[in-house]
């Protein structure tokens, strides 16, 4: 059972009804048996269930009803020391905090809500509230493996990196360090089975802040061991000295959390402590490169490890040499990432264009150097050559490794070139691919199933496929650095996240895709009326609609629409650039006369939208002007888009006025009789 304490934070054993160091009542408060399910605080989180508990408080699972019940997790902190100052300090510190977290907007990081003060008891609590994750812990997986007999491969550790590190490099960009990345802060995430980081260390930051410094305040002179920020054996040796961290603190944390899965052992069982030194290798065997980088990211001395995430990255990821157009390989570079062909055909039997033939160009490699290291046994001690039937000699295969061996000089530019641009633009290989594959058959429906060769007739044919990728990759230009990086791992998980995060500004998700669809149909005209969703080019459309969440987060594609004090009436304006759009609320009340003008040409399209979202007045509609009477209260949405090759201006007024009150019913006056 749980420890209790007292209101001066003495600890007493479970179960005690007064204090043994002051004899105070103990209460049965919430810090000692916590909030129980079913109780709702802030009016708006409903506890479902506690998932854990630490030193300076709990974590709740929760359901917010005002975000339709959506899942939440609420972390506490609660310090066993109740004074005005602790509180206020917890307080001031908690909103430094959330102030970092806030700026957080992730798709692999559990979004911040809010910070949440209440009072229970006479007690004050403050909670982060968070987005809850459905999903299980690199540890829990672990523990699950190991009772297996199992642990995790170095291909499923390298997929982790891949697939983690973008968000480090995103953090860190923010000037943000999560300072505390183990197996237990790293989640598996059922839907899409992506990584999550979790906790940022916020709670314990603050309560270990508070701690000290209420303690140097000289209220209490035997302070308790002080919280370390990051869990030994994880933490690079500076940080748990120093307190300092950097992002190669991170990458130093990640590294030894990837031993710890492949291994299965914890760091204390992988180090020498005498001389910080790793000794990984005697409980697992991993390839020349990952191992390379795992000991660099693991270096006790913090300026000869990898500076940044992105540096890990290009590490573990080099450039593969493959079609079409990567730089060509050296004589000595063979390419076991076989060329992609876009529409491919089976080549000549040396040129390696599926994966099959680039493992018989693998294995062929190694025949040949197995045949020569067996040659040389046949020399005896002397050098001289064994007497043996002399057959004609059998023809050495000829191994082509530079995929455009057979292209001319300039299609070679053509597609360096191409693959430079796709580079700067971090789009994925693969991806890509199949990409302007897509485009590029549906160009041309004939093409379906058509195979290109690296043939000279075929020349023409990956000429175009070439255009078409220049002319995509320019479109794509158009969107974010981090939308392009995420292209090819969208789901429907982040179509769900975006939903949440515009409501709760009172937009609705229909909104937010009318401005995804403008600036994407004004890109890609061809995919109105297809279905698209579930193909590469569907990626395409998922970017352009995440820049627009962000546009609209940020202020820049959203307006709130307020009446001036006593006008019935508002007019607003603007200009909109191809495929732009812009989103408006207004508040209004049941049963008031809504007019609508807009004012603009016949490229520009309006949407109108009621607060539920049940009804739509208005959509993607050239109607110029719209008179209702509202059927309910609420944040009403009014979208304006455009279809135009060049910048559009608008005008846009709404008038909204409440019925005029009935004329009262005459009360009939009795007619006087006579007597």
């Amino acid at each position: 059972m749980t420890n209790m304490y007292c209101s001066k934070g003495h600890e007493n054993p479970a179960g005690s009804r007064f204090c043994l160091q002051c004899g105070e009542k103990i209460l049965e408060s919430p810090v000692n048996y916590g909030i129980q399910p079913g109780q709702t605080l802030g009016d708006r989180y409903v506890i479902v269930r506690q998932l854990g508990q630490g030193g300076f408080g709990r974590t709740y699972l929760a359901q917010d009803i005002n975000r339709f019940r959506e899942t939440c997790v609420l972390k506490e902190f609660f310090p066993q020391v109740q004074t005005p100052y602790v509180v206020q300090k917890a307080e001031e510190l908690f909103q430094r905090e959330a102030t970092v977290l806030y700026k957080l907007q992730h798709p692999q990081i559990p979004r911040f809500r809010e910070l949440l003060k209440i009072n229970l008891q006479g007690k004050e609590y403050l909670f982060l509230v968070q987005d809850y994750v459905d999903g299980e812990t690199y540890n829990s997986l672990l523990q699950t493996r190991q009772q297996q007999g199992l642990r995790f491969t170095e291909l499923e550790v390298q997929q982790l990196l891949l697939q983690i590190l973008p968000v480090l490099e995103y953090i860190h960009s923010l000037g943000v360090i999560h300072r505390d990345i183990s197996p237990d802060n790293l989640m598996l995430r059922r839907d899409d089975q992506l990584p999550i980081l979790i906790d940022f260390g916020g709670v314990k930051q603050v309560a270990a802040t508070v701690a000290s410094q209420y303690y140097q305040s000289g209220a209490i002179t035997s302070p308790p061991s002080a919280t370390l920020l990051g869990k030994v054996g994880f933490s690079p040796p500076e940080q748990m000295q120093t307190g300092l961290v950097f992002p190669h603190s991170d990458l130093y944390a990640l590294a030894v959390t990837m031993l710890v899965l492949l291994t299965g052992k914890q760091p204390q069982d992988l180090i020498d402590t005498y001389n910080l030194s790793w000794q990984w290798r005697r409980e697992v065997s991993l390839s020349p490169t990952l191992g390379q980088v795992l000991d660099r990211m693991l270096s006790p001395l913090a300026v000869q490890r990898y500076q940044s995430a992105s540096q890990v990255l290009a590490a573990l990821n080099p450039q593969p040499v493959s079609y079409p157009a990567t730089q060509p390989p050296t004589s000595a570079t063979i390419a076991f990432s076989p060329p992609i062909t876009p529409i491919s055909a089976p080549p000549p039997v040396s040129q390696p264009s599926s994966s099959g033939g680039g493992l018989k160009v693998f294995f062929m490699t190694i025949l040949l150097t197995i045949g020569a290291v067996f040659g040389w046994w046949l020399l005896p001690k002397g050098g001289k050559e064994i007497n043996v039937i002399k057959t004609r000699p059998t023809p050495t295969p000829t191994v082509t490794t530079d995929p455009l061996a057979n292209y001319s000089p300039e299609e070679r530019r053509r597609k360096e070139k191409l693959s430079d641009r796709r580079q700067q633009l971090g789009i994925n290989y693969d991806f890509y691919v199949k990409l302007i594959n897509q485009v590029f058959r549906e160009k041309d429906p004939s093409l379906k199933g058509r195979i290109l060769s690296d043939r000279p007739e075929d020349e023409n044919l990956r000429r175009q496929w070439d255009q078409t990728a220049t002319q995509v990759l320019e479109k794509l230009a158009i969107l974010s650095d981090r939308s392009r990086r995420r292209l090819g791992l969208y789901t429907a998980a982040d179509r769900d996240r975006w939903k949440v995060e515009v409501n709760q500004i009172n937009v609705g998700s229909r909104s937010l895709y009318d401005l995804g669809d403008a600036a994407f149909f004004s890109n890609f005209p061809e995919q109105r009326d297809q279905n698209f969703i579930n193909q590469p080019i569907g990626q395409v459309w998922h970017g352009f609609v995440s820049d627009k969440l962000i546009a609209i987060l940020a202020g820049s594609a959203f307006e709130k629409i307020v009446f001036d004090a006593g006008a019935i009436s508002k007019t607003v304006s603007g200009s909109l650039q191809p495929g732009g759009g812009k989103v408006f609320i207004a508040g209004l009340a049941k049963e008031q006369n809504m007019e609508v003008k807009l004012e603009a040409n016949a490229n520009v399209l309006l949407s109108i939208y009621s607060p539920s979202g049940k009804i739509v007045f208005l959509e993607d509609s050239q109607q110029r002007t719209l008179s209702k009477t509202l059927p309910e209260t609420g944040f009403y949405e009014f979208v304006v888009v455009s279809t135009a090759s060049e910048s559009v201006d608008y005008q846009l007024t709404l008038t909204a006025e409440s019925p005029p009150e009935p004329e009262p019913t005459p009360t009939e006056t009795p007619t006087p009789t006579s007597n």
